[in-house]
């Protein structure tokens, strides 16, 4: 099994800032990317941004030049840095991972999730 552990959500004034951190442990052969996705109330979830083990990234159009995601492959923990807050970046914030993990009889893909924390940006 893997877990994922999400940290670092609260609530924040409009154009304030928050870093969220989530760490992987656990049968862990190998992490090819981790990423954040968020789900605000009434909408589908959607990915906000991820990062490969080779330090490539990607970004929602919403949060680019705001959010910077940051990876730790040694410590399988991404890290994502929020800046310039707004009221509509307000959800539930989720980690992925994804990759191999190991099991008593063989390798096998992965793909978790954690349990979500939330960011809430209001005045």
């Amino acid at each position: 099994q893997v877990q994922l552990v999400e940290s670092g959500g609260g609530l924040v004034q409009p154009g304030g800032s928050l870093r969220l951190s989530c760490a992987a442990s656990g049968s862990i052969f190998s992490i090819n990317a981790m990423g954040w996705y968020r789900q605000a109330p009434g909408k589908q979830r959607e990915l906000v941004a991820a990062i490969t083990s080779g330090g490539s990234t990607n970004y929602a159009e919403s949060v680019k030049g705001r959010f910077t995601i940051s990876g730790d492959n040694a410590k399988n923990t991404v890290y994502l840095q929020m800046n310039s807050l707004k009221p509509e970046d307000t959800a539930v914030y989720y980690c992925n991972a994804g990759g191999v993990q190991h099991t008593p009889f063989d390798l096998r893909g992965m793909d978790y999730w954690g349990k979500g924390t939330l960011v809430t940006v209001s005045s």
